[in-house]
């Protein structure tokens, strides 16, 4: 039997080098490609970005990214400080982060003269040097447009000595003379910017509450190296997209709160005209002050709604959610959320509602729509309403894409590198243990959780539609955006009735995990890494969800740098709160550092200031591709490939166009194991 099956698995690997031949038809193919392999893995490790709570602050989002969160800006005062005046050391960065509105700038102010080109463009090729040192020529070259390549390769790799320094300042002259001078600055900056960000990492919660998380989305589908974590504002579009009615009610009924309405009409071209005639026509003569829009941060530019009307859609689409998410609470008795069903303790007669035992006055009480007798009812007003918006969510193609996109890219959770990423909070206990939950049959907690939601939630996707399974999956996303054991909600409710009904404010409090107090102590941070087998003395957790409320005092680092809590407020809605305008950490060859980002109090202005960069962790030493996960793979293809070279040597596979060269080629040169 043993016998049987060393023979089955010779059989197989002998396939798979036969498939691996195809690729490298000879020796010298493969060994040349081993080569290429080993020159990589002693490179130094691309630079990772972790931005994390975008909640659809398009234009933020992209200050961050052409700042290559303050790298740039820091590597302008490593090479130029002492040499250059810090206005000039500013106006450099500006130039990179924003060439276009630069020199836009200069021309309007007569400055684009010669002497101003060729300075810019020395600098500039200083700047491209020191971004591109950990890169081989063939990935640097991949980074400009073929027209400036030849130019930017004699510019960046001549030698430094005077002999070539005429022949430099020719090739200078020539693009001056050319007049091309202001397009080869921007493909030098747009260079600069994509050889400081080797991949960018995303925790979770890119949509709700800002203009365009779609803008947002566009921006990362383009992006080459990027992975997405699942947030429970990620999870509350992917549920409405696939037709949850509950989550698409919430969705909407959030979007207007916070006056996105550019965002649904513009953005996705979602149709509101049917909400906003059932909304006239149902509260015509109501207020609807309870309801009224945030609409301090987003100024719509295509569709703008008058607040009264707003407020009215709103309260329109707040009691269908409620209606909605009573009714799934009944259907899902297992999820334990039926304390959760506020709708049902109003006491329509006496203007109250019973939370925790208490009866609080509601601030509003004009519910046409609700029969007390089934509070839970649509009517069919509401029926035909909610059958027009699911297909709007449904057969909306860019929304699909979006959605697509976040399946095909993303996760509950990821290891990257030696670092464990999540959104939100591994949930844990007043103890500190593991919370568990009973979760289809099984009693689960800490890594099987997140591995049986990432499955769950790829079901809903990928299921056959309206199936038993699929619908039961899909209700499941509504108990990821707000149940007191998802991952990513890390509370113990979601108070939005009490919120936008009730006046006592006590009754607008949620609890967070005991999680976020425990990640204080390294102790809990390594067990949590332990649990999802990551070195728990050399690993970290990346986790977002909850802002840094830095003007207070809070530190995003916790448990002696064993975690990184990076939400520090991007979200305009959280800056007073915060005091500043977001973090984003960042993983070089040789630090971990965070990039602690200003209020920018008009988004608007093409010029802006650089982040403030902080060094957190120095590294022991610098870490090569051949630390990474990357390296582990080039590792294993090295293995195969010498497999491949020693079945050709031994005769179990021929070489199919060996040549008289080839087959005398000795691949003694390459290192063995």
């Amino acid at each position: 039997m043993i016998q049987h099956q060393t023979q089955s698995a010779q059989d197989m690997r002998l396939r798979y080098l036969t498939q691996l031949s195809k690729e490298f038809p000879s020796q010298k193919a493969a060994a040349a490609r081993i080569v290429d392999l080993k020159t990589w893995m002693r490179l130094p490790k691309g630079t990772e970005y972790y931005f994390s709570d975008l909640h659809g602050e398009h234009k933020g989002f992209l200050r961050m990214l052409k700042s290559a969160a303050g790298t740039i800006r820091d590597k302008i005062e490593t090479l130029f400080s002492g040499a250059i005046m810090r206005k000039d050391r500013d106006e450099l960065a500006q130039l990179i982060y924003e060439p276009e509105a630069m020199l836009r700038r200069k021309q309007e102010d007569g400055k684009l003269n010669e002497e101003w080109y060729y300075l810019t463009i020395t600098r500039l090729i200083k700047v491209f040097k020191a971004v591109s040192a950990k890169y081989t020529r063939d990935m640097v070259r991949m980074t400009i447009p073929e027209d400036y390549n030849s130019a930017i390769d004699e510019l960046c790799y001549v030698d430094e000595d005077e002999s070539r320094a005429q022949y430099h300042l020719g090739v200078v002259r020539a693009i001056l003379e050319t007049g091309v001078a202001s397009a080869f600055i921007s493909s030098l900056c747009a260079g600069i910017r994509k050889l400081c960000v080797a991949r960018l990492h995303i925790i979770g919660d890119i949509y709700d509450r800002g203009a365009h998380p779609d803008l947002i989305m566009d921006e990362l589908i383009a992006f080459s190296d990027v992975d997405v974590l699942w947030g429970n504002h990620d999870i509350h579009w992917m549920g409405a997209a696939l037709g949850n009615p509950a989550l698409i009610a919430s969705v909407i009924r959030q979007g207007i709160s916070y006056n996105t309405f550019d965002l649904f009409e513009d953005g996705y071209g979602f149709n509101l005209r049917p909400l906003s005639v059932f909304a006239n026509e149902v509260y015509g003569d109501d207020p609807c002050t309870a309801f009224l829009p945030k609409d301090k941060f987003n100024i719509n530019l295509f569709d703008t709604v008058e607040p009264s009307l707003a407020a009215r859609m709103q309260k329109a689409m707040a009691v269908i959610q409620f209606k909605l998410e009573g009714q799934l609470i009944k259907r899902r008795p297992e999820y334990g959320m039926q304390a959760r069903d506020v709708l049902s303790r109003v006491d329509f007669k006496t203007g109250t509602v019973e939370i925790d035992g208490v009866n609080y006055p509601l601030k509003d009480t004009n519910f046409p729509t609700i029969n007390p007798k089934d509070p839970l009812a649509l009517t069919e007003g509401e029926e035909e309403l909610m059958h027009a918006l699911t297909a709007s969510f449904r057969h909306n193609g860019r929304l699909q894409q979006h959605m697509r996109f976040f399946i095909s890219n993303g996760a509950l959770f990821s290891k990257r590198n030696g670092q464990l990423l999540y959104h939100g909070c591994v949930p844990m206990t007043e103890e500190g243990e593991f919370a568990t939950v009973t979760m289809g049959g099984r009693e689960l907690s800490g890594a099987s959780l997140f591995e049986y939601i990432d499955a769950k939630v790829r079901d809903a996707w990928y299921l056959k539609y309206n199936s038993e399974e699929q619908v039961e999956a899909r209700d499941f996303l509504w108990y990821l955006w707000c149940g007191p054991i998802s991952p990513i909600f890390g509370k113990n409710r979601m108070a939005t009735f009490e919120r936008t009904l009730i006046e006592d404010k006590s009754t607008h409090t949620e609890v967070m995990n005991p999680y976020y107090r425990l990640v204080e102590e390294e102790v809990t941070c390594k067990k949590i890494l332990s649990a999802f087998s990551m070195d728990p003395d050399a690993g970290h957790i990346v986790n977002g969800h909850v802002p840094v409320k830095l003007k207070r005092g809070e530190s995003p680092v916790k448990g002696k740098g064993r975690l990184y809590m990076i939400d520090g407020g991007i979200s305009r809605a959280y800056q007073a709160t915060t005091g500043m305008g977001g973090y984003t950490l960042i993983y070089n060859s040789h630090s971990f550092a965070l990039a602690q980002h200003p209020v920018w109090e008009n988004l608007d202005e093409e010029l802006f200031d650089s982040p403030i960069l902080k060094v957190v962790e120095q590294l022991p030493r610098r870490i090569t591709i051949g630390d990474t996960d990357a390296g582990a793979s080039m590792a294993q293809e090295i293995e195969d490939l010498e497999a491949l070279i020693a079945a050709y040597r031994s005769g179990s596979l021929t070489e199919p166009h060996a040549s008289e060269e080839t087959q005398v080629f000795d691949p003694g040169y390459v290192n063995k194991k």
